[in-house]
């Protein structure tokens, strides 16, 4: 016998081990099933032919055993939707992401914007009252603080953040931006 009609044989002899199997078993397996996932019939239908794919790979070992199969399709399935169980409860649950697209997000662009025109108004200051500002507002240091970094003193630094607030409020009701 050649190779080729030695796999054809083989070949025929599993699809008529599996056509038995599927007309013997898969109603009862079905019924099996559907009580063991709550009545999901989609759930159940997978099972079934995953437990039917495990019997042909596994055809040989069917062919050599004495008794019914039935057992073995019975714990096959079992374990399949035990393991089902198990990898849905290890994974999040899934959630539809539509409710988050209802709720308001922070607009990136005002916030852009806001701070465009908060560098050109500061563009539009002396250095010295940048540097004053800067120390005090955005390093968050305290006018003494300040006075020591900039070596200047502490007066000549409140006076300098003063004109500098009051600069930048005139450059920026000139942009059209109001308090």
């Amino acid at each position: 016998m050649s190779e080729d009609a030695g796999v054809a044989d083989r070949t025929s002899q599993d699809d008529a081990l599996m056509r038995a199997l599927y007309d013997e078993h898969a109603g009862p397996l079905l019924a099996f099933v559907l009580r063991l996932v709550g009545g999901d019939r989609h759930r159940a239908e997978d099972v079934v032919q995953e437990t039917l794919l495990r019997a042909w790979r596994n055809a040989e070992q069917l062919q050599r055993a004495t008794g019914s199969v039935r057992p073995w399709l019975v714990t096959v399935a079992r374990r399949i939707v035990i393991d089902g169980h198990r990898s849905r409860r290890a994974r999040p649950q899934e959630v539809d992401a539509a409710p988050l697209e209802t709720i308001p997000a922070a607009d990136e662009i005002d916030r852009a914007l806001r701070l465009m025109t908060i560098s050109e108004a500061m563009a539009d200051l002396t250095d010295a009252h940048r540097e004053a500002l800067v120390e005090t507002y955005f390093k968050g240091r305290t006018v003494n603080e300040a006075a020591e970094v900039l070596r200047v003193p502490p007066g000549t630094v409140r006076s300098r953040v003063f004109y500098a607030l009051r600069s930048m409020k005139l450059s920026l009701e000139e942009k059209g931006v109001t308090a």
